[in-house]
């Protein structure tokens, strides 16, 4: 049977993203992505293994609307400001308010060693991106010299996973919105 890889893979994010791993068995993804047992351990080797891609696929997707917001403004502390407000704005339904990444983080353990690594490194590199538009609006004189960048981008990705758990708590984007300029105050 032919299946479009890109969508399997789209689909089994969602999934992964709103359920989690360990809550997916592999009943679920035969439902969610219509393929059956063999053909995704032929196309994905085990179940682990479309789950790793499905975390490469999400951090793919977020870097893509970072590297969108960077596009679109001259500004890069404007960039990464406008990629928090749409990483946590509720304008349109994601399958958990929770991000991936951290998700997956919280979720797995040392039996799934290679899995938790895999989440952390992708993390680390959107971490890496966020310093690098940082550094950017250092050279453009929108920060202060006596900032460093990759510790600036340490603190608003953590910002950024507690406004995921406070969008969980409480509703509005005006609340966040504040929030996010707060964060961004401290860095000034």
């Amino acid at each position: 049977m032919k299946y479009d890889r890109q969508d399997v893979i789209e689909k089994a994010t969602a999934f992964f993203w709103k359920k989690g791993f360990h809550a997916t068995s592999m009943r679920n993804l035969q439902e969610v992505i219509d393929m059956r047992p063999g053909s995704i351990y032929a196309g994905f080797g085990s179940k682990e293994g479309l789950f790793k891609e499905a975390l490469q696929y999400y951090a793919n997707a977020g870097l893509e609307r970072l590297a969108a917001c960077a596009e679109a403004t001259p500004s890069p502390l404007e960039a990464v400001k406008d990629f928090l407000k749409m990483a946590v704005s509720k304008s349109s339904p994601l399958p958990s308010d929770m991000c991936m990444l951290v998700k997956s983080i919280a979720e797995l353990t040392e039996d799934n060693a290679d899995l938790l690594a895999e989440a952390r490194r992708l993390l680390g590199t959107i971490q890496n991106a966020l310093a690098e538009l940082l550094t950017q609006a250092k050279e453009c004189g929108e920060l202060d010299e006596s900032k460093n960048p990759q510790r600036m981008a340490r603190f608003l990705q953590m910002q950024l996973m507690g406004l995921h758990a406070y969008t969980r708590a409480y509703t509005g984007d005006i609340q966040v919105n504040e929030l996010i300029d707060d964060a961004f105050a401290c860095l000034q």
